[in-house]
Protein backbone atom coordinates (compact mmCIF):
# COMPACT_ATOMS: atom_id res chain seq x y z
CA UNK A 1 0.00 0.00 0.00
CA UNK A 2 1.27 3.43 -0.97
CA UNK A 3 -0.52 6.76 -0.78
CA UNK A 4 -0.11 8.51 -4.13
CA UNK A 5 -1.91 11.83 -3.49
CA UNK A 6 -5.10 13.51 -2.35
CA UNK A 7 -6.81 15.15 -5.31
CA UNK A 8 -9.84 17.46 -5.69
CA UNK A 9 -9.38 18.93 -2.21
CA UNK A 10 -11.96 21.51 -1.20
CA UNK A 11 -12.08 23.41 2.08
CA UNK A 12 -15.52 23.56 3.67
CA UNK A 13 -16.62 26.84 5.22
CA UNK A 14 -16.55 26.57 9.03
CA UNK A 15 -16.96 29.60 11.31
CA UNK A 16 -14.55 28.17 13.93
CA UNK A 17 -11.09 29.61 13.25
CA UNK A 18 -9.09 26.77 14.88
CA UNK A 19 -10.81 24.02 12.89
CA UNK A 20 -10.49 23.38 9.15
CA UNK A 21 -12.66 20.86 7.29
CA UNK A 22 -11.75 19.43 3.90
CA UNK A 23 -13.08 16.92 1.42
CA UNK A 24 -11.08 15.16 -1.29
CA UNK A 25 -10.21 11.94 -3.05
CA UNK A 26 -7.32 9.83 -1.75
CA UNK A 27 -5.48 7.90 -4.47
CA UNK A 28 -4.00 4.76 -2.92
CA UNK A 29 -1.77 2.30 -4.78
CA UNK A 30 -2.80 -1.25 -3.90
CA UNK A 31 -1.69 -4.56 -5.40
CA UNK A 32 -4.49 -4.33 -7.99
CA UNK A 33 -3.46 -0.80 -9.01
CA UNK A 34 -4.42 2.73 -7.96
CA UNK A 35 -7.82 3.09 -6.29
CA UNK A 36 -9.72 6.31 -5.46
CA UNK A 37 -11.45 6.71 -2.09
CA UNK A 38 -13.51 9.76 -1.15
CA UNK A 39 -12.53 11.16 2.24
CA UNK A 40 -13.39 13.97 4.65
CA UNK A 41 -10.72 15.19 7.02
CA UNK A 42 -10.34 17.90 9.60
CA UNK A 43 -7.43 19.69 11.21
CA UNK A 44 -8.01 21.06 14.67
CA UNK A 45 -5.46 23.15 16.50
CA UNK A 46 -5.52 22.51 20.25
CA UNK A 47 -4.77 25.25 22.84
CA UNK A 48 -1.50 23.43 23.59
CA UNK A 49 -0.36 24.01 20.02
CA UNK A 50 -0.67 20.43 18.82
CA UNK A 51 -2.56 19.54 15.66
CA UNK A 52 -5.23 16.82 15.58
CA UNK A 53 -6.10 15.25 12.23
CA UNK A 54 -9.30 13.23 11.92
CA UNK A 55 -10.07 11.27 8.73
CA UNK A 56 -13.33 9.61 7.70
CA UNK A 57 -13.82 7.52 4.58
CA UNK A 58 -16.99 8.06 2.53
CA UNK A 59 -16.33 4.91 0.49
CA UNK A 60 -15.76 1.38 1.81
CA UNK A 61 -12.05 0.64 1.78
CA UNK A 62 -10.67 -2.80 0.90
CA UNK A 63 -7.49 -2.57 2.99
CA UNK A 64 -6.65 -2.45 6.72
CA UNK A 65 -7.60 0.99 8.01
CA UNK A 66 -4.78 1.60 10.51
CA UNK A 67 -1.87 1.81 8.00
CA UNK A 68 -3.98 3.86 5.57
CA UNK A 69 -4.94 6.34 8.31
CA UNK A 70 -1.31 6.60 9.43
CA UNK A 71 -0.07 7.40 5.91
CA UNK A 72 -2.91 9.87 5.27
CA UNK A 73 -2.25 11.74 8.53
CA UNK A 74 1.45 11.96 7.73
CA UNK A 75 0.71 13.24 4.20
CA UNK A 76 -1.88 15.78 5.41
CA UNK A 77 0.48 17.04 8.12
CA UNK A 78 3.26 17.52 5.55
CA UNK A 79 0.85 19.34 3.20
CA UNK A 80 -0.31 21.63 5.99
CA UNK A 81 3.27 22.41 7.08
CA UNK A 82 4.26 23.24 3.49
CA UNK A 83 1.15 25.39 2.92
CA UNK A 84 -0.26 22.99 0.33
CA UNK A 85 -3.83 22.79 1.63
CA UNK A 86 -6.47 24.99 -0.07
CA UNK A 87 -7.64 28.12 1.76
Amino acid sequence: MKLVTIKDMIRKDVPIYYRKLYTGVAVIELSKGPVDYRIDFSLEYKPTGEKEIIISFLDAIDYPLVPVNKELKKYINELDSAGGLPD
